[in-house]
C-alpha cells in the first residue's frame, strides 16, 4: 500500500486505496492524513468536520471486518503517532502512542525489564487498533488486551483532546478502552504492565476426543491453554504455556525457523495453494498437517512463547461462547464439519479468558472461551461460516468485533449487557457520528 499522506494535512494528488491485512476489506477516502501528535489530530478532526467528512483511523489493518472502512470520509494513518510517551516503574505502567505495534511495544519492554501479561498470538496489530477491537490472547487468568489498559488519550468529534481513566472521566474510559473507533480516535494509551517473565511452553498432538474430555482440567491446571482442531481428522495440537522461574531455554535456531518458518508459513501456503485449488485433496493434507506439528518444549521471554509470526493470509470469524457451553459447541462444530461437503483446509483455534468488566468485551460477565474459525484467502465460503454462526449464535455467543459476522444491533443488545449505556456515551460525545460508517450503523443501530 504506498503512502500519499507526508503530514498532518496532507493531499492526494490520486486516488487512495486503503486495504486490510486479508485483503478482504478495501476503501477509497476523500482525504488522508498521518498526524504526528493528538494536537495535529484534532486540527484534522475540526477540519473534516467544516468539510462534512466521517474519520476513521486504521491501524495495521489486521480486522478482517470493515470496522476502520471509510469510503468518501477522511481516513487517519497511525504512522507518526508511534512514540513511547513513559514508564512509570512505581505504578507498573507504560505509556505510548496510539500506531506502536505490539511489536515494537515489545521489543522495548523487554529492554526495559517489563512485559505484558497477556497477548494474542500475532503482534502486527497497533496498540490502539488491537485494544479497540478486543484482541485478547487464552489465559486462566487474565485475557484481553483492553483489560490491561489503566489511561487513554482521546481525540472527540468536537476536536477538543480528552484524557480519561477510572479517575478521570470514568464513563468515557469504560467505553473507550474497548471503543470500535466508535467515540473518537486513541492518540495515546496506557498498559498496565509488570517485570519481565519467562514461560515454559509445551506443545503436542492430542485427539479431539481426548482434549475435550480433559478440557476442564486442561484450562483450570495451565494459566494459558489453546489448542487447535484439524477439520477432517481427530487430530489436535495443544499449547500450554505457564510461567517459568528459568533458566531460559529458547527453542535452536534451526528447530524454530524449521517449525515457525518453514512449515508453518511456506510449506503451509504451499499446502492451502493446494487445497484451494483441488478441494478434494484437503482432507489428505490435513491429515498430514495434523501429524506435521511434534511434541516440542522450550522456554522463553513471554512474548515470544505468546506470539509466532504468521505470513498465511486468511479470513476469520470468531466467537466467544460461555465456557460452561464450551465442550457441546466444539462436539456440535465437528459433527456439522463431518455431515457436510465442506474441504475446510485451516485448523479451528480454541482458546478461553476470564470474565472481565469491559462494557464490550466478549468476556463480560463471563468466563469465555474462544472458537475461530479461518478461510485461506480467496476460498469459497461454501456456507461454512454461515453454519458456524448458527451453532454460536445459538449459546448466546458473542462475534470478535474485528471478524467476519453478519450479526446486528438487535442481536448484540441481546447479548452484550452494557451496549445501550455504550450507545448512550456515544450520543453523548459524537451525536453527529462523526466517527460512524455503516458497518457501526449494523452492530450499534443509530
Amino acid at each position: 500500500m504506498s503512502k500519499t499522506a507526508t503530514g498532518s494535512r496532507s493531499t492526494t494528488p490520486e486516488p487512495y486505496r486503503w486495504s486490510n491485512w486479508a485483503g478482504n476489506r478495501s476503501a477509497r477516502p476523500a482525504r488522508v492524513a498521518a498526524p504526528s501528535s493528538a494536537a495535529e489530530l484534532a486540527e484534522e478532526v475540526r477540519r473534516a468536520a467544516e468539510d462534512g467528512l466521517a474519520v476513521k483511523a486504521v491501524g495495521s489493518g489486521h480486522s478482517f471486518s470493515s470496522i476502520a472502512s471509510s469510503d468518501g470520509g477522511l481516513l487517519v494513518l497511525p504512522d507518526r503517532l508511534t512514540a513511547l510517551r513513559s514508564v512509570d516503574r512505581a505504578a507498573g505502567t507504560v505509556t505510548v502512542e496510539s500506531g506502536m505495534t505490539l511489536e515494537r511495544l515489545n521489543v522495548l519492554l523487554e529492554a526495559a525489564g517489563l512485559s505484558l501479561t497477556n497477548m494474542g498470538d500475532v503482534m502486527a496489530q497497533t496498540v490502539a487498533g488491537a485494544i479497540g477491537t478486543g484482541t485478547h490472547g487464552t489465559g486462566r487468568d487474565s485475557g484481553s488486551l483492553a483489560a490491561q489498559v489503566r489511561a487513554l488519550e482521546i481525540v472527540l468529534a468536537d476536536g477538543t483532546v480528552a484524557a480519561c481513566s477510572p479517575a478521570e472521566d470514568p464513563e468515557l474510559f469504560e467505553g473507550a478502552r474497548l471503543g470500535l473507533g466508535a467515540l473518537g480516535v486513541v492518540t495515546a494509551v496506557t498498559l498496565a504492565v509488570e517485570p519481565l517473565f519467562l514461560l515454559a511452553a509445551h506443545e503436542r498432538p492430542m485427539r479431539f476426543d481426548e482434549v475435550l474430555e480433559g478440557f476442564d482440567d486442561l484450562a483450570a491446571v495451565n494459566e494459558h491453554f489453546e489448542f487447535y482442531w484439524f477439520p477432517h481428522t481427530d487430530r489436535c495440537t495443544t499449547k500450554r504455556n505457564n510461567r517459568s522461574q528459568g533458566p531460559p531455554a529458547p527453542l535452536p535456531r534451526l528447530r524454530g525457523w524449521l517449525d515457525d518458518e518453514f512449515l508453518s508459513n511456506t510449506v503451509w501456503e504451499g499446502a492451502c495453494r493446494v487445497g484451494r485449488r483441488f478441494p478434494a485433496a484437503v482432507p489428505a493434507i490435513a491429515q498430514v498437517a495434523g501429524r506435521a506439528w511434534s511434541e516440542r518444549r522450550y522456554t522463553d521471554v513471554a512474548y515470544r512463547v505468546f506470539t509466532s509470526p504468521r505470513r498465511v493470509r486468511f479470513t476469520e470469524m470468531e466467537y466467544a461462547v460461555p465456557r460452561a457451553a464450551a465442550v457441546e459447541v466444539l462436539r456440535e462444530l465437528r459433527a456439522l464439519v463431518e455431515r457436510s461437503d465442506w474441504r475446510i483446509g485451516f485448523p479451528v483455534e480454541v482458546r478461553t479468558a476470564p470474565g472481565d468488566d469491559v462494557w464490550l468485551s466478549t468476556a463480560y460477565g463471563r468466563d469465555t472461551c474462544y472458537v475461530a474459525v479461518h478461510l485461506y484467502r480467496g476460498t469459497a465460503e461454501q456456507g461454512y461460516f454461515a453454519g458456524v454462526e448458527r451453532i454460536m449464535t445459538a449459546h448466546g455467543g458473542r462475534p470478535h468485533w474485528g471478524k467476519l459476522h453478519t450479526r446486528d444491533a438487535e442481536y448484540l443488545s441481546s447479548v452484550h449487557p452494557r451496549l445501550a449505556d455504550f450507545r448512550a456515551l456515544r450520543d453523548r460525545v459524537d451525536p453527529g457520528r462523526r466517527f460512524g460508517n455503516a458497518h457501526l450503523r449494523r452492530v450499534l443501530g443509530d
